[in-house]
């Protein structure tokens, strides 16, 4: 029954392996090869961590337009059920109709927009985080496939260098010119290489499977090998990637607008001295009038936060207190920043430096070294033991400088992570949004998010320049304007809005301190 079962096993792997090779190969070496732009393309349109998080900064945008809108009308009616007395007639009401409406006359509403911006941005910022994260990895990955299908080809190379190894020992020990302990270590290692062939086999199988998920794929979905990928040294000095550092990364863009949402707390604790007026209109019928409206009647009111001195003061310090931690935040992020920079600049020039030593001088003087020994042992002149360990050092060499240049390859990916910013310009990706603009439906560019421009979020209102991308930047890093003339000038007027604001603010926060 167990010989039955075996054979049945056996023959199943067999037609198994027989229709991989039918349809392309063991490794999918007759399917269509894949490139590293085929791969960062599909992951940027199909990978689900990168569209929730572009969900997530679309969802905080509607914010915005939500902080600034004022506050909803108030309507109130009254109407008579039973009188228990009798009165005059035209002495009392009997329906009143009133509606009231708060006048954000301090700009309230347009300070818990920026406050709303500067949040909006901060998601932004984390899209681009999650964005770049998810690009680095699934180069990583594919610069792993690399190197797995490498790593299976010089394991097929030494499979067959050791035995014809273990072919000759056999033959030497036939005609009695060789022991049985050599042959013995021949067949050991061949057998050990096998061993390590499957480990490369499951570290082929989970890259390809570690692939197929950032490209949002069926992890069983059948995966090309990778073409031939290399990538440069970086030609940026170490100066312009300080201050690209500064400027791009999320996280240091995030505690920026963290900063800029902070003061326009302080900005709303000083305003909340200043009440807010609500207007309201009532209208009034008497009990005995035939008109439908006997009295119009107009009034006004607001609250009075002057008996209160404690609780607003209160919250300007507390807002005092975040915007000086979120100052302090910035100067972690960006000590911790250029920490991370230098690391991975470090990190790339040794294994920068382990690929030209390896491929320059160990693997070429480990092959001659093999060639020689070769050569040596046929003449009698060293001993099989010599020989055989010549092979190992050859093979190790060679499957270690190979292994560098997967790693050298992997951390250059990952610079782009640390820096935040793409170095590749095909990766430039933009996203059309649609809006309805006097009644008829534009297409206008959004920011990318691999270069968000800081200065779109700069001035009072900062959203609008985001959603209709009327600031990108130009292909020499300037800034360019999309804006028809009637939008600068409405800018120019808002930003001469703002800065009578906080003049007005700055005399408020004076006469307070006097």
């Amino acid at each position: 029954m167990k010989t039955t079962t075996f054979l049945i096993l056996l023959a199943t792997s067999l037609l198994v392996r027989s229709q991989i090779a039918a349809d392309g190969g063991e490794y999918g070496g007759a399917s269509q090869r894949l490139s590293l732009g085929e791969v960062t393309r599909t992951v940027l349109e199909n990978n689900p961590a990168i569209k929730e998080a572009e969900h997530r900064w679309r969802a905080a945008i509607q914010r915005v337009r939500q902080a600034n809108a004022w506050d909803d009308p108030r309507v109130a009616g009254e109407s008579r059920m039973h009188r228990f007395v009798d009165v005059a007639p035209n002495a009392f009401m009997d329906q009143t109709l009133s509606i009231e409406q708060l006048i954000p006359i301090t700009g309230k509403n347009l300070v818990r927009g920026r406050i709303a911006a500067a949040e909006a941005f901060s998601a932004f910022q984390e899209a681009r985080r999650a964005e770049l994260d998810v690009v680095a990895k699934a180069r990583a990955t594919y610069f792993q496939l690399a190197n797995a299908y490498d790593q299976l080809e010089i394991n097929n190379k030494n499979l067959t260098s050791l035995k014809q190894i273990a072919d000759i020992s056999r033959s030497r020990y036939e005609a009695g010119l060789e022991s049985a302990a050599n042959v013995l270590i021949a067949e050991t290692d061949h057998s050990k290489l096998l061993e390590a062939r499957r480990d490369l086999e499951r570290n082929l199988s989970d890259a390809q499977s570690q692939l197929n998920t950032l490209m949002n794929r069926d992890a069983f979905a059948p995966l090309g090998p990778p073409a031939e990928a290399t990538i440069s040294e970086a030609s940026l000095s170490v100066s312009r990637l300080h201050a690209i550092t500064l400027a791009q990364r999320p996280e240091v863009q995030t505690v920026r607008a963290k900063i800029d949402g902070e003061k326009s707390k302080l900005q709303l604790a000083h305003r909340a001295w200043i009440p807010d007026p609500a207007v309201n209109i009532k209208g009034q019928r008497y009990n005995d009038a035939a008109e439908a409206v006997s009295e119009l009647d107009a009034g006004l009111s607001f609250t009075i936060p002057w008996v209160n001195p404690a609780k607003y003061s209160a919250a300007v310090r507390e807002s005092r207190a975040n915007l000086a931690a979120a100052e302090q935040g910035l100067e972690r992020e960006q000590k911790e920043a250029l920490r991370l920079l230098r690391d991975q600049l470090a990190k790339i020039e040794t294994f920068h430096h382990h690929v030209e030593l390896f491929h320059d001088k160990l693997v070429p003087q480990a092959g001659q070294a093999f060639e020689a020994t070769q050569l040596s042992y046929e003449s009698g002149k060293t001993t099989f033991l010599d020989w055989i360990s010549a092979q190992r050092n050859l093979r190790d060499i060679e499957a270690m400088g190979r292994e560098h240049l997967a790693h050298y390859q992997m951390a250059v990916a990952e610079l782009e992570a640390v820096i935040g910013a793409a170095r590749c310009a095909a990766l430039r990706r933009h996203v059309l949004l649609k809006r309805k603009r006097h009644g008829k439906s534009k297409q206008r560019r959004l920011l990318d998010l691999h270069n968000a421009p800081v200065g779109a979020f700069e001035g009072s209102w900062k959203m609008p320049h985001l959603l209709d991308g009327s600031r990108a930047r130009d292909e020499e890093g300037g800034w360019r304007s999309y804006a028809p003339t009637a939008r600068r000038r409405n800018k120019r007027r808002r930003e001469k809005g703002a800065e009578r604001r906080n003049a007005r603010d700055a005399r408020h926060a004076r006469h307070e301190t006097g």
